[in-house]
């Protein structure tokens, strides 16, 4: 009888501490939250603001732990979309650009002088092209949620104004690892140079690349003006949304409330970050101004000369993108 007793006590001790682990584990949910560029830019600013926001709304019982720098891939920002396919990482704010790798859909936003402004940004990522862009990731093994913004990359070196094609020529650019980014600049006879941002910056320094391009905030805030970057261009010949998403394991592994909390809590946070972006351009185009820089604004003229210079990259690239989401981004641009 007292064994029997004992037994009794013992299993429901077991019980209560598997019950009370389970409760803690339920309320210590961290999930890792990857991104390329670290708080002081709007890109590491947003995936705070989700942390935050969810922690808020969870109570706790659900946390996001950002790990700014690409530090889950070790720098290599073209292996974040991988990594979070395969689990490695739980979820990330990340850019068009660096996932395009895996999701051909996502060039859409990088091709040249495609998409001309922010109205024809928000109509092409709130329509229908947006819609199969998000279906072609979560094809993939990825839940996409929200978008963000890194915003229209502008193009900077160190020898003078670039306002036509032909101020190209011969221009060692720095380019992100996108093929798309070597036909581009091919296109415009410069000398396209495939490098990370670590390599960059000293590159630019020394001479060895004469420009770059990357959105203002980024040139703002790492202060490439400082490596020799005088003349800045405001071309908008790409953008680069960003999106936060979340491994697709992970995601079904979460109950109703808290997926509906992840995206909402997505939603918003890419909605602030988005129109802080857009508020702070034209303070960040005074500053770097101010630090002694020549900016360059094309006409439409001059504009639409880079469109006719880059057509035969958009005509190699349409249909590697595939024709049905160019084409809706095509309509949703033009009823803007």
């Amino acid at each position: 009888m007292t064994l029997t007793r004992s037994m009794a006590r013992l299993t429901v001790g077991l019980a209560g501490a598997a019950l009370l682990s389970a409760s803690f584990s339920a309320q210590a949910r961290e999930l890792s939250v990857s991104t390329v560029l670290s708080d002081a830019f709007p890109w590491g600013q947003a995936a705070e603001k989700w942390a935050e926001l969810v922690e808020e709304r969870s109570g706790g019982e659900l946390t996001l732990r950002v790990y700014p720098n690409s530090q889950l891939v070790s720098g290599d920002q073209t292996r974040e979309f991988s990594a979070m396919r395969s689990g490695l990482i739980d979820a990330a704010v990340g850019s068009t650009i660096n996932w395009s790798p895996q999701v051909p859909e996502l060039n859409l936003f990088s091709l040249p002088f495609f998409i001309p402004d922010e109205a024809a940004v928000d109509a092409v990522t709130g329509g229908e092209a947006g819609e199969l862009v998000f279906a072609a990731i979560e094809s993939r093994g990825v839940m996409p949620l929200a978008w963000g913004e890194n915003g229209f990359r502008q193009v900077s070196n160190s020898r003078g104004p670039i306002s036509q094609p032909e101020d190209l020529d011969g221009l060692k650019i720095r380019v992100v690892g996108s093929p798309l980014f070597q036909d581009t600049f091919s296109a415009l006879n410069a000398d396209p140079t495939q490098m990370s941002w670590t390599d960059a910056q000293p590159a630019l320094t020394t001479g060895a690349v004469d420009g770059q391009e990357n959105p203002l905030s980024v040139f703002d805030v790492a202060r490439i003006d400082q490596v020799g970057q005088e003349h800045l261009t405001l071309w908008n010949y790409m953008n680069d949304p960003l999106i936060f998403a979340v491994n697709q394991q992970v995601w079904q592994s979460l109950d109703e409330e808290q997926q509906v909390l992840l995206r909402e809590t997505a939603i918003e946070a890419g909605e602030w970050e988005i129109a802080m972006t857009r508020e702070e351009e034209s303070e960040r185009l005074a500053a770097i101004q101010e630090r002694g820089v020549t900016v360059t604004e094309l006409s439409d003229e001059q504009y639409q000369a880079f469109v006719e210079a880059t057509q035969s990259v958009y005509e190699k690239w349409a249909p590697r993108i595939g024709e049905g989401v160019v084409n809706a981004a095509r309509s949703a641009i033009d009823a803007r």
